[in-house]
């Protein structure tokens, strides 16, 4: 039996990052993740999928700064693990997209890229989550 205890409070609905400008960021996850455009003005950005999971949103701030890679301080504002049937071949489609490599030596199993606003994400191997 099921009790108000047992349930979440709440529920991700969207992961908002700040950017610059949130069209060409958003395009580059947009066609690299097959999400669509459920919203956009010149200040924001939502993308969804078929399978009701999280929106990925982007947000226009003023004087906006990137992070830093690698940060001596540890903080990277967000980080999201992308996963792939096959690095290579995806590392080659992000950087088409706009990414970058961050890392100029990348593991076998994982690679550091950079998102067109800046962002570092990683591409790992589909099969490590099971």
């Amino acid at each position: 039996m099921s009790t108000a205890a047992d349930q979440p409070t709440g529920i991700v609905k969207m992961v908002t990052l700040d950017c610059a400008d949130p069209g060409p960021v958003s395009s580059f996850y947009a066609e690299f993740l097959g999400l669509d455009v459920a919203y956009s003005d010149e200040n924001a950005v939502m993308l969804v999928d078929g399978s009701g999971g999280p929106a990925l949103g982007f947000g226009r701030v003023p004087d906006y700064q990137p992070p830093a890679w690698p940060n001596p301080n540890g903080s990277k504002q967000y980080h999201l693990d992308l996963a792939v049937d096959d690095i290579a071949a995806a590392e080659s489609r992000c950087l088409e997209l706009g990414a970058t490599l961050a890392d100029p030596q990348p593991g076998e199993t994982w690679r550091v890229l950079i998102d067109p606003a800046g962002h570092p994400f990683c591409l790992t191997n589909a099969a490590n989550w099971g």
